[in-house]
């Protein structure tokens, strides 16, 4: 095993979390070691064919899906679709950078307590946030903050605006996307084209690879190192972290020195790589001790609907995902269901839709309705999961990695009042579109989860959570989780702008303290 230099800051992934990590405490003089498990692929090389693209940028490694969701039993090696590459996720995701509401960090005050849920409140308010999430924005250029413009409405979100105006919503926008609406940043603005969550060329999209990773290199502080895949953190004698081991891509181990690491793996491997990093100080998992590390996974509860309207949509034209409706989103049990959703007008390719939206029966009809794409809508629910302590990540007993190692293995029981908000959506969305005209309306539920969240909750009792208030471990000096893991709840909003807001208040954090030791 090789050993390599001094004692670091080690950064292990770098996506939306780690990415943006990397490149503040590199802009304030610190240098940091950035351990990435994919290959680095630059926009250029992006493909734009769903398949192609799929191949080229998923985590692909094996997984495994159980419990009663969709994925164990229609993809139980693929329970989540995340990106493996430099960049990490936000290579892969459609610039929806929104704030959550003040109800959704205090859940458990607001919900009660609900039976088979493990509620809590967030141990920080939007009060504290806000700051941090302004600075996420500005450094992201999301449209409508900062004074930056939104994109002009397309076709397909102004039939999404006035569905839901019919319907008596009012809360609708077409702002708050990282994607630039003019030249910003030394990024260009969108060309309108299209599908783009595969990977943006031009690098209009907000992504760490296009933005934080180069930033951090220009500075010469970033060590990034590609296709190195984090096996275990180890800790001295005194319980501080000390190194982290990783493999490259030939599976060789080295070994880096530690005085801090940020864990931003996402929330599945996050969670995996603590239980593979026990010791006889940490028997159950590094961080452990509460138990915690692993449960409450969520995702954002998702579902499809796409409809056939009387006049050409051309969904394909414009931005993937051009709008959102907000007024599902309050807490209203009397719907029968804590929480609440968006609805996310998405276009999408018809391969794409082939694959997520159920086709009830390949043939002639689910033909047909392909046949009139150009005539096609559709959205995407983004709904607030419960946390369920048994949905969890665990170390597979049979199945190994290449190297040899326990895959993690992924659990979902849905809560029962997943399936209320579901059959909410399904109603509400079908109604919106017949408000202007639809003539077939047909729903779906993709399989992989997106959006992993949860599994290292942040709580200001150790025997109940994994990190403080600050993002750091309760029981290992010097180790800090950056990722979704920390969400204490899922919130009903995609969740990239508050993984960034939370690493800008850390990175912040980490810098000072590092400044005043030094």
């Amino acid at each position: 095993m090789a050993g390599l230099s001094e004692p670091a800051i080690v950064v292990i992934g770098s996506g939306a979390a780690g990415g943006t990590m990397a490149g503040v405490l590199t802009a304030r003089g610190l240098p940091v070691v950035l351990l990435e498990a994919g290959r680095r692929i630059e926009p250029a090389e992006f493909q734009q064919e769903d398949l192609k693209a799929f191949g080229q940028l998923s985590w692909l490694d094996p997984r495994v899906a159980t419990g009663s969701w969709s994925a164990a039993m229609l993809a139980p090696d693929r329970p989540a679709w995340v990106v493996k590459a430099v960049g990490g996720s936000t290579n892969h995701w459609n610039g929806l950078a929104y704030r959550p509401q003040p109800h959704e960090l205090t859940a458990r005050t607001t919900y009660g307590p609900i039976s088979g849920a493990s509620l809590v409140d967030w141990p920080i308010t939007l009060a504290d946030l806000a700051p941090w999430y302004a600075q996420a924005e500005a450094r992201l250029g999301v449209t409508g903050t900062s004074g930056i413009a939104p994109h002009p409405p397309s076709a397909h979100y102004k039939l999404l605006w006035n569905g839901a105006q019919k319907l008596g919503y009012s809360r609708i926008s077409n702002a708050g996307l990282a994607i630039n609406s003019a030249d910003r940043d030394g990024r260009p603005a969108c060309r309108q084209m299209g599908f783009c969550n595969q990977g943006c060329g031009i690098s209009a999209k907000w992504s760490t690879l296009a933005s934080d990773i180069p930033r951090a290199e220009a500075t010469g502080l970033l060590d990034l190192r590609t296709e190195a895949t984090a096996i275990r953190i180890e800790h001295d004698a005194d319980g501080k972290v000390a190194a982290v081991i990783y493999a490259d891509a030939k599976g060789a181990q080295h070994r880096q020195a530690a005085h801090t690491v940020v864990l931003a793996c996402n929330a599945i491997e996050t969670a995996r790589l603590l239980l593979l990093s026990d010791s006889n100080r940490h028997p159950t998992g590094l961080a452990n001790g509460s138990g915690q590390v692993g449960r409450n996974y969520m995702r954002h509860i998702a579902a499809l609907t796409y409809a056939v309207m009387p006049d050409r949509v051309n969904m394909h034209r414009g931005i993937v995902t051009p709008g959102t409706v907000f007024d599902e989103a309050r807490h209203d049990p009397a719907r029968g269901f804590s929480g609440g959703y968006l609805m996310e007008a998405a276009g999408m390719s018809p391969v794409s839709l082939a694959l997520l939206l159920d086709p009830a029966g390949w043939g002639p009809d689910y033909a047909g309705f392909l046949e009139r794409y150009d005539h096609l809508a559709g959205m995407l629910m983004n709904g607030e999961e419960l946390p369920v302590a048994s949905n969890r990540i665990t170390l597979d007993d049979n199945v190994k990695d290449r190297l040899g190692l326990p895959v993690a293995r992924v659990h979902v029981d849905e809560h029962p009042q997943t399936k209320a908000m579901l059959a909410h959506f399904s109603d509400r969305s079908a109604a919106l579109y017949r408000a202007v005209g639809a003539t077939d309306v047909r729903h779906g539920r993709p399989v992989s989860a997106t959006h992993n969240m949860g599994t290292a909750r942040m709580g200001t009792d150790p025997a109940t959570s994994v990190v403080d208030a600050s993002l750091r471990s309760h029981e290992v000096p010097g180790l800090y989780i950056a990722d979704g893991s920390v969400f204490p709840t899922s919130t009903s909003v995609n969740p990239t702008l508050t993984i960034v807001a939370l690493a800008l208040r850390l990175a912040s954090q980490i810098g000072q303290a590092s400044q005043r030791s030094g």
